[in-house]
């Protein structure tokens, strides 16, 4: 058993695995030992998927965190996920199979910049993107997802001002679809502002019979050109309901495996980056994979914590964003 040092300075428990070991039936096993249920997001390993016991974007994530009556949960994702399941069940047991599993968003938002930012704004209301630490959940007044962002501003009265972060892409999405005036914090996401318009076109050239779909977190140049913009779930959901036969997909590429699963008839093609990678995948979600899962859930570590007072504070506004969300059957 690796000592707690190790671990924090790895990021997950190490030890050997025996090869013969049919991973997928012992995690089976310690799930039903621990009373342990296992959240994943959809831009995880695709084993990863196929284990989980439930798969989602950051909405359905919150809500299933928000409602599991298992005494562990294992958070497949990054750590601002595992972080809001925390807040969401502050006496479950939380674990993230690799505690570096950060994010690009949640990091171009440090708290305590943020903190002066909110200051020069005091009348100002504070919605911030679920991409973002506890600490920046607990200077906010709501909380959004690229699922409920827009009917979320919507809900507001027209006359209040607000401050929107840390996704710049997300927020200027949310002032097209609101005509809302918000203010933006310049926060992005590394894998969503990588989508290179040009090679897209040329892509599109070559499936002209291809929808095209991306992800509000995508640069403005990169929605003008998109036939359907929309969360994770409702990029999903679209590629089931849509007669097309092809899609290109500008967002992570994890998601491609739920729409092969969900429509294996059709092809999805993932939308080029600009660079000289063939794929888009997320560096962060893709350090879990399924044997550090397997070693998290038998040694119950690494485990996620966040103080009392911040879970107090940043409960407020994600039970604020799952209260709207209810209530508008989002």
């Amino acid at each position: 058993m690796n000592t707690a040092e190790e671990i924090n300075l790895k990021g997950f428990v190490d030890e050997y695995i025996d090869p013969t070991l049919d991973l997928f039936v012992e995690i089976d096993k310690l799930k039903k030992e621990k009373n342990a249920v296992i959240l994943a997001h959809y831009y995880q390993e695709s084993d990863i998927q196929d284990i989980a016991d439930y798969i989602g974007d950051s909405l359905g994530l919150s809500q299933e965190a928000a409602k599991t009556d298992a005494s562990m949960i294992v958070f497949a994702g990054v750590h601002f996920m595992a972080e809001t399941a925390k807040i969401l069940s502050p006496d479950k047991k939380v674990l993230l199979p690799d505690s570096k599993a950060g994010c690009s968003l949640s990091d171009s938002c440090p708290p305590h910049l943020f903190k002066k930012f909110k200051e020069k704004y005091p009348d100002h209301l504070v919605i911030t993107y679920v991409n973002c630490t506890a600490e920046l959940k607990a200077m906010s007044d709501i909380v959004c997802t690229s699922s409920n962002a827009v009917q979320i501003v919507n809900s507001l009265p027209k006359d209040q001002k607000i401050i929107f972060g840390p996704d710049k892409n997300l927020g200027a999405y949310v002032i097209k679809k609101t005509g809302r005036d918000m203010v933006l914090w310049n926060g992005a996401c590394m894998v969503h502002e990588i989508f290179a318009r040009e090679k897209i076109s040329k892509l599109r050239q070559r499936h002209p019979e291809a929808k095209f779909i991306a992800h509000p977190e995508c640069e403005e140049a990169i929605l003008e050109i998109a036939d359907y913009i929309g969360s994770t779930t409702g990029l999903l959901n679209y590629t089931k309901n849509n007669p097309a036969t092809s899609f290109i997909v500008a967002t992570e590429s994890g998601i491609i495996h739920q729409m092969e699963k969900s429509s294996p008839d059709k092809t999805f093609i993932p939308a080029p980056p600009n660079n000289a990678c063939a794929c888009n995948d997320c560096p962060h979600m893709k350090r879990n994979t399924l044997e550090k899962l397997y070693l998290c859930l038998k040694n119950e570590l690494p485990e996620v914590d966040v103080s009392r007072e911040i879970i107090d504070r940043a409960r407020k506004p994600i039970e604020r964003m799952l209260e709207i969300s209810a209530r508008l059957g989002l």
